[in-house]
């Protein structure tokens, strides 16, 4: 169930135009077309929705897409996915999880997509969606300061905080998960320009 649950996933993110699975702007597909391309039933794509914690499907009657997480190449765009997402209006820090090797890069740069169309973010440091799940350590994000920069927030239907691009000054905090960003705690909260830990 779990590597059928990654395919579909893969497929309806990433590689549908590679598979001849016509896609709108928004991400949705025909269901027939995905049973067909994928080589299962209805009933194995319902267990697969039903299974699945992080609720990454969405299905309303015949059309399927991937709730979010798409590639740019895969033929969306940014606007018509944020017209089909709800606006974010939360307050409270979101948090976005990474690695302690990219804390340099975003440092300078902010939190940018990549290959993907939005940043992933997470509503609260304990949610199980928006976060990548080795993440290292976790990013503590001010909604005001993205908003400050004339950037919008949206919410995908499975609950995951989406934004353009996060700027360097929005990122307020971090949050070590590993042993390992423990260690380098001190070095990534100076790249941040935050201050020393007090312990």
């Amino acid at each position: 169930m779990v590597n059928r649950n990654k395919y579909l996933s893969w497929l309806l993110r990433h590689g549908a135009a590679g598979q001849g699975l016509a896609m709108d702007e928004a991400g949705w597909v025909s269901v027939d077309d995905l049973l067909r391309i994928a080589g299962i039933s209805r009933v194995d794509l319902d267990r697969v929705m039903n299974s699945d914690s992080k609720h990454r499907l969405q299905c309303v009657e015949e059309q399927i897409r991937a709730c979010q997480g798409h590639s740019l190449e895969v033929g969306v765009s940014r606007e018509a996915l944020e017209k089909s997402w709800s606006t974010y209006r939360g307050e409270s820090s979101i948090w976005h999880g990474t690695l302690v090797g990219a804390i340099t890069q975003i440092a300078s740069e902010g939190l940018l997509p990549g290959d993907r169309t939005h940043v992933h973010c997470a509503s609260t440091a304990d949610s199980i969606v928006g976060k990548r799940a080795g993440a290292q350590v976790l990013l503590e994000i001010s909604p005001a300061q993205v908003r400050a920069a004339g950037l919008d927030i949206f919410e995908a239907p499975n609950g995951v905080v989406l934004v353009r691009q996060i700027p360097r000054d929005a990122i307020v905090g971090l949050m070590p998960r590993t042993r390992e960003a423990r260690k380098q705690e001190t070095q990534m909260r100076t790249a941040l320009g935050f201050k020393r830990v007090v312990k």
